[in-house]
């Protein structure tokens, strides 16, 4: 079943995939901030349609936040190979504080959209990425335990 939540005009459009962060603060006082923040942090969404209702932002560019549809996509993060990396086996998601700043993968692999510490059942290892630094990583798409 598909979501409902608000995001800036200049981004809604259908395909666009996002990592919902976190709440902001200074939208506490917004009467429409709960269709906002109905989504879970750290999670990633696929919007699957525009509405044509828009409403009034000041967060947003062009002051004006578009109402979608959003479904839940597959999580992915990146990790170092080893023994305990298997199908199947439950993990708690740690960083690699990685200071390489132009790899593509620094944000995943320093879990910079989720959270230290969740735990999280490895369902495939989706294959092998490049490290500028030399470590064996591997994709590997999870599933939060709640």
């Amino acid at each position: 079943m598909a979501k409902i939540t608000l995001i800036g005009v200049d981004l809604a459009r259908e395909g666009l995939e996002f990592t919902f962060v976190t709440p902001l603060v200074g939208c506490a006082s917004c009467k429409i901030k709960n269709v906002c923040f109905n989504l879970e942090p750290g999670r990633n969404y696929r919007i699957t349609k525009v509405r044509d209702k828009v409403n009034p932002c000041f967060v947003f560019n062009r002051d004006q936040v578009a109402t979608v549809e959003v479904e839940e996509i597959q999580e992915y993060v990146n990790m170092q190979f080893g023994k305990k990396l298997q199908e199947g086996s439950t993990i708690t998601l740690k960083s690699m504080n990685c200071d390489h700043i132009t790899c593509p993968n620094i944000e995943v692999c320093n879990l910079v959209h989720k959270r230290e510490g969740t735990k999280a059942t490895i369902k495939a290892i989706e294959g092998r990425l490049e490290c500028p630094k030399g470590y064996d990583m591997r994709r590997v798409s999870i599933s939060i335990i709640q």
